[in-house]
């Protein structure tokens, strides 16, 4: 298939060739293996570390590349391409907790907490939603008290992709009340009251390992907080755009797995005499297709460089997940059809990549919340 050229640039489309490339050789062959055993691949950590796919967005002085949401949207495009629950924890590494820390951690943070998660010798991880504080995410119950020069955490996170592996992951806690009365703290492995409760078995994104963290008396030195003091929700929502237009990437990357799939498909499969891409109803599932695909690649490249020109709107970061996500699903279920008997067994991947597309219409904000978010600010409600 002739890809459409979206001109991205030149460094784009250096990071789409060296992460493709990468994700073709070291992650495709994995992928139905991660999902059977719900095995997470540690090992990849430090190599996708040493191709600088880790600090995409983080200045070189901390190991990073230094540049956009736009080519950190491309690699996880690939990513998810070669295996979407892969994706997923690519993302909530690099998107959700490294690039938090390079947007709110000050100097010192940064250089403690960057270089290893750069380079994937640590994992990262963020820990906001509960068990009952999910899109009401200011409801959560986790609260941290002030003693002498640290801050005691009590309570549990739930949700949490990358919890069993994470070596540094935000955290976001009550140290007051209501909206304005939320920190946000970088908790270590290894802190004394810290644990992993349950471990989450998931219908997709196998592999994508989620779990309960649990905090008992942890005692976290006051210099670990992230951004001010009771000013949590606003690092929370100023990361919230740049997590949804990454994220959506992930969407594209399945169903452009879809399209490897069912293009040499219906090429090859013979009924009544003929290739059944010679149907002119096969033909037009294709062409729906590729036209969901690349009208969701549109517009999440669009936002991810209103990203890197600061003038991204939420609306439009919520419309580029929605409409990736919705489109997301209507690929992979036309990718089941497409193979008809073949698509609805474990022999084919088209019946995995339509479980895990199925995750981000709730993760990340679900569909419902984006349309409330989206038409609230539209109208000025």
């Amino acid at each position: 298939m002739t890809d459409f050229d979206f001109a991205l640039g030149e460094n784009a489309d250096l990071i789409r060739t060296t992460t493709a490339r990468f994700a073709a050789d070291r992650i495709a062959p994995l992928a139905r293996e991660i999902d059977e055993k719900d095995w997470f691949p540690r090992e990849l950590w430090p190599e996708m570390g040493a191709l600088g796919l880790h600090g995409i967005t983080v200045e070189e002085e901390y190991g990073g590349l230094g540049l956009g949401y736009l080519e950190h949207v491309v690699a996880q495009e690939e990513v998810a391409r070669a295996s979407a629950s892969i994706g997923l924890s690519y993302g909530a590494h690099s998107n959700l907790c490294v690039n938090q820390i390079r947007r709110w951690a000050s100097a010192e943070q940064k250089a403690r907490y960057l270089p290893k998660l750069i380079s994937g010798e640590h994992v990262g991880s963020l820990a906001m939603s509960e068990a009952g504080a999910g899109s009401d995410v200011v409801s959560m119950k986790l609260r941290a008290e002030k003693r002498g020069d640290r801050y005691v955490l009590n309570g549990t996170k739930f949700w949490i992709t990358n919890a069993p592996y994470a070596d540094t992951l935000v955290v976001y806690a009550k140290t007051g009340e209501g909206a304005k009365g939320i920190t946000a703290f970088l908790i270590e492995r290894g802190c004394k009251g810290f644990s992993i409760g349950q471990k989450i078995d998931k219908m997709g994104m196998r592999g994508s390992p989620t779990a309960e963290l649990v905090f008992d008396d942890c005692e976290v030195p006051e210099e670990n907080i992230m951004g001010p003091l009771n000013g949590g929700v606003a690092v929370l929502m100023s990361g919230l755009d740049y997590e949804r237009a990454v994220l959506s990437a992930i969407q594209i990357g399945i169903m452009q797995a879809c399209m490897d799939v069912v293009l040499p498909y219906v090429r090859e499969r013979r009924q009544f005499g003929k290739p059944i891409g010679a149907f002119q109803l096969m033909q037009a599932k294709i062409a729906d297709m590729y036209v969901a695909l690349n009208s969701a690649r549109a517009y999440v490249y669009a936002v991810a460089r209103a990203c890197d020109a600061g003038r991204t709107t939420r609306f439009d970061a919520a419309g580029a997940i929605l409409l990736a996500s919705e489109n997301a699903m209507k690929v992979s279920l036309e990718a089941v059809q497409a193979l008809g008997g073949a698509g609805y067994t474990k022999d084919w991947p088209v019946e995995r990549y339509m479980r895990d597309a199925k995750l981000l219409d709730i993760g990340a904000g679900t569909n419902e919340i984006r349309r409330m978010l989206i038409g609230r600010e539209l109208i000025g409600a």
